[in-house]
């Protein structure tokens, strides 16, 4: 069949439109809405963005008019039509992103040496790789703040000794500012606890007593140059095709993780390709790319094979998905925070089982989530299984992008063709609700907020309850949450003195807060609630009683940086909650101790004190071995217990204490309002980070700026290397198709049974010191400690298909056992799977594997299909396949056959020894049966799993990758 497309009218030219615009250039986009058809504005949003890709990408191979029309019947096709999706732009981490790019590098090889130009092979969807799987912790220093040690290990000054990376006085940053409380070039004094500062976070880095700019630890830096040298091969070849391949965008390391990366900086809403606008969508090989559904952009995870093909021109070929409807209704509870809303929204999700389905939202409810909380809940969508968690853009949406230097030209564009193609909506309209394969409706009004404790994390309560269960576990016997105080002593109070003042001590009293922005609370919402809660007490007149251990501890500077930018720090600061370091240490124990008055008076009253903390663990004794009940609480409430003064407190009923009037202030009067939080996120901390990250990656990264890389327009392939290879995938291309030779005395490599697992086909772990790959490397003067893993590897396919089935876990029929064995039927002798293969290629005999039902279940993983073809595999006979990796096979030109309904190995009396032949004809259609003859005169039909005309195109050529070659050869032919 042809290569090309004809060049030929665009089938929904009509559907095309001007928008028009006084300020602007005039732009172009196709408007499904031209199709007069009234079940457009029922689809739900999100199908209406798979819509307008199969109009736009409609060229009769690839997208059909028939996907266009099974899209547009979603109502009737959902769970029935297979139908293609080509995303606007492909998100790649290095790890997954390196055998692509390779095979792109080995493809100008390929078309260069048939006359072509290599100029011409580039991807041909945008993609943006993020390097950020790279980074190890080889060097790390914890700041051990506690006297005695109570977070176990070796004492502080072997500790020290033992460091890798021994802290240098840094020399002063702020210049002595007035009324610090020390240099910045100070060491951490010994006698006073817990104000250490350690900072191990790629982040800007500030002086936690000036709130200035640092230089980074030498931790970090150690760490940083680690990976640069241990990795240099990889970051030199992703350089090289940043320079050469049109289409790449490569994220240096030192930037940010790869979904932040893709929220923050990549996302676009609206693309304008040369004047023609189009929603902006991904796929990417990181399971939280949903995370950009928050943002109204379609969205979700593949594998590497799946990206590799869309960067190849194919599209993502997807069942139409049913579509759950999450009403969203009800008022938020005044102090749930946007963690609570997260959680109690995922907990909804996952018991109303939405696995593989696209989840979009509506309802009033939504209007008052934050951009932030959308994506953070979009970004939980592998806790529910959902492919997508799609909130439509609203007005909230485009005031978030105005805070992230989208400028107004952009936002009018995006806001009017938004509008123009019905992808708009109000939240607060219920005439603009689509139909649903189902709804499910969540009260946010039911989510309340929680603390977790007294001794467990997962032990949750309610903080309206929380009063009536600690005095409940009081009276409890020892046990997970009981101390078994006696009665007569429940009600104990103890005076002591504290700095020449009487303060009292009873059950339930707080004596350690700890505000810690780790985990979860590392969202600025709460972090900042925090702050705005401590303000309104300041201004209130409240206090922290002077003997309670308070300490603040951001997850990074970032944080330190943006609760001083909101000028809420000093507020904090004025209740007790100084920044103290960047690292763990309350949750492991590393709390300064508690006054000698107060223990003594703990100790004399049997007393059940109290720590209150936002980090991640609260196990018994852990802060402090007299503090028996601990609570783990959002920020805010942890401040706000620490103003109590106890944890036997209802907030609803029981003031925290009086204003300088003389008047009872309860939590309600100062805990900050959504819209006081969202102000100050959007106004803030969002254009803060975002001009940063921007910085980060097009200024500040010297190391990627300096590093050196060829430019020419071949790779120079290194013959030394054990990292990057050049694949043999383009081994003895030709410019016209070879027709599929037929399987003639095939033996069988592999004898599987039932759930083949990709991590069995394609481990990606560690590399044995006595597998295939350990001797390949042991061959390039490796040491074991020098191996790394498959993973690492997987740019070099020496390595990976040395890796293929050397899973130990393996079950091989011929063998009987688990081992990544297999016979080589001819001798008969028992070898690494590989070695099998070797020997049966230099034989010149063609091989099959035969499998039971759901062969190649599991992860999506591209060598999977790689390696078993380059082991020199033509067929796998299987019960059964798992419907993506049958996909990967036919891409990479393995036939994937079934063996007839009731049939299989075993029912047909295989022994798997056999030679198996089958003749494949050159009329191949879609789903063709073919007979397998045996050298045993045995004979059984199997079905051929093309799907398609792509599929069998793929095939013919030897797989995607032959064909595009072959396809871009052809278009430079006179």
């Amino acid at each position: 069949m042809a290569l090309a497309v004809e060049a030929s009218e665009h089938p929904f030219q009509d559907l095309i439109e001007i928008l028009k615009s006084e300020k602007n250039e005039d732009k172009k986009f196709f408007s499904p809405q031209k199709l007069n058809d009234p079940r457009y504005e029922s689809l739900p949003f999100s199908i209406r963005v798979l819509l307008e890709a199969a109009i736009r990408k409609c060229d009769g191979f690839y997208v059909k008019k028939e996907d266009v029309l099974n899209i547009l019947n979603w109502r009737q096709q959902q769970n029935n039509a297979e139908v293609p999706f080509s995303p606007a732009r492909i998100l790649l981490q290095d790890f997954t992103g390196i055998p692509a790019l390779v095979d792109f590098a080995a493809m100008r090889d390929a078309v260069m040496k048939l006359g072509g130009d290599p100029y011409q092979v580039n991807p041909l969807c945008p993609t943006d790789l993020i390097v950020d799987h790279s980074l190890q912790i080889d060097f790390s220093k914890c700041a051990i703040q506690n006297a005695p040690n109570p977070g176990g290990g070796e004492k502080q000054g072997s500790a020290a000794k033992s460091s890798p990376a021994k802290s240098q006085p840094r020399s002063s940053q702020c210049g002595g500012q007035g009324g610090c409380k020390r240099s910045c070039s100070d060491e951490p004094s010994t006698d006073t606890p817990g104000r250490a500062a350690v900072q191990i976070e790629n982040s800007p880095i500030l002086c936690p007593f000036h709130l200035q700019p640092v230089s980074e630890p030498e931790t970090a830096l150690k760490s940083q140059d680690a990976e640069f040298n241990r990795n240099k091969e990889r970051l030199q070849f992703f350089k090289w095709c940043s320079k050469v391949f049109k289409n790449v965008t490569v994220i240096p390391p030192e930037t940010g993780v790869v979904h932040q990366v893709n929220l923050e900086y990549l996302s676009h809403i609206v693309r304008d390709d040369g004047g023609f606008l189009y929603p902006d969508s991904v796929v990417g090989t990181d399971s939280h790319t949903t995370m950009v559904n928050g943002l109204g952009i379609l969205g979700w995870g593949v594998g590497g094979i799946e990206s590799e093909a869309v960067m190849l021109g194919q599209p993502v070929s997807l069942t139409l998905p049913q579509v759950v409807g999450c009403k969203l209704v009800g008022s938020i509870s005044t102090l749930a925070t946007s963690i609570d809303i997260v959680l109690g929204i995922t907990k909804h999700l996952r018991q109303a089982g939405v696995a593989g389905k696209f989840v979009e939202f509506f309802g009033p409810g939504v209007s008052q989530l934050s951009a932030g909380d959308r994506t953070t809940i979009a970004n939980m969508c592998p806790e529910y299984s959902a492919t997508v968690s799609f909130f439509p853009v609203d007005d909230v949406t485009l005031k978030h992008l105005k805070q992230t230097n989208f400028d107004e030209e952009k936002l009018d564009i995006i806001e009017a063709y938004l509008k123009a193609v019905k992808l708009f909506r109000s939240y607060q309209n219920p005439s603009e609700d689509p139909e649903y394969s189902q709804v499910i409706e969540i009260n946010l009004s039911s989510i309340i907020p929680h603390v977790s404790g007294p001794k467990r994390p997962q032990d949750r309560v309610a903080v309206t309850d929380t009063k009536k269960d600690f005095q409940k576990c009081l009276k409890e016997k020892i046990g997970f949450k009981g101390f078994h105080i006696p009665a007569e002593k429940q009600n104990e109070v103890i005076p002591f003195m504290h700095k020449g003042t009487e303060y009292k001590l009873a059950h339930g009293s707080v004596v350690i807060a700890a505000v810690i922005s780790c985990t979860n609370n590392c969202n600025p919402s709460v972090m900042l609630a925090a702050g705005l809660l401590a303000k309104k007490a300041v201004e209130a007149g409240l206090v922290v009683q002077p003997y309670i251990r308070t300490s603040l501890s951001p997850g990074s500077g970032m944080v330190t940086h943006y609760i001083s930018a909101s000028g809420v720090l000093p507020y904090l600061n004025q209740l007790g909650f100084e920044v103290i370091g960047y690292g763990c240490e309350t949750c492991v124990g590393n709390t300064a101790p508690l006054p000698e008055t107060v223990v003594d008076a703990i100790k004399q009253g049997d007393l059940v004190a109290c720590g209150v903390l936002s980090g991640n663990r609260n196990f018994e004794g852990r802060l402090c071995d007299c503090v028996r009940a601990n609570y783990l609480a959002s920020p805010p409430l942890v401040v706000a217990y620490a103003i109590a003064g106890t944890v036997s407190i209802d907030f609803e009923t029981e003031p925290l204490g009086v204003d300088s009037e003389g008047r009872a202030m309860y939590l309600r009067d100062i805990w900050p309002t959504r819209d006081e939080l969202q102000q100050a996120e959007e106004q803030t901390v969002i254009p803060s980070m975002f001009s940063q990250l921007k910085d980060r990656i097009e200024k500040e990264n010297k190391r990627w700026n300096s590093l050196e890389a060829p430019e020419s327009v071949l790779f120079p392939w290194d013959p030394k290397s054990t990292y990057i290879r050049c694949p043999s995938f383009f081994h003895k291309l030709t410019k016209e198709p070879v027709c599929p030779q037929s399987i003639e005395n095939a033996h069988v490599l592999l004898f599987l049974g039932d759930v083949v697992t990709t991590d069995h086909i394609s481990p990606a772990g560690s590399i044995a010191r006595v597998s295939a790959a350990a001797k390949y490397l042991i061959s390039k003067r490796l040491t074991p400690r020098e191996f790394n893993s498959y993973g690492a590897r997987r740019g070099n396919d020496a390595v990976m298909t040395r890796g293929t089935f050397a899973s130990i876990k393996l079950l091989n029929r011929f063998i009987g056992k688990t081992a990544p064995k297999t016979v080589h039927i001819p001798s008969g002798q028992t070898l690494d799977v590989y070695e099998a293969a070797d020997r049966y290629q230099r034989e010149g005999i063609q091989l099959i594997i035969l499998a039971g039902k759901k062969y190649g279940s599991g992860n999506s993983r591209d060598w999977a299909a790689k390696g078993p073809y380059l082991l020199g595999v033509k067929a796998v006979i299987a019960e059964s396949f798992e419907k993506m990796h049958k996909n990967h096979l036919v891409g990479i030109g393995i036939a994937p056959l079934q063996f007839l309904p009731g049939e299989n190995a075993d029912t047909l009396g295989l022994s798997g020894k056999e030679k198996y032949s089958l003749t494949i004809p050159e009329d191949l259609s879609p789903r063709h049966e073919l007979t397998v003859k045996t050298s045993t005169g045995k004979t059984f039909k199997v079905l051929a799993l093309f799907e398609n005309e792509m599929d069998i195109a793929f095939f013919k050529h030897g797989g995607i990758l032959k064909y595009v070659a072959r396809n871009i050869l052809l278009q430079q032919s006179p």
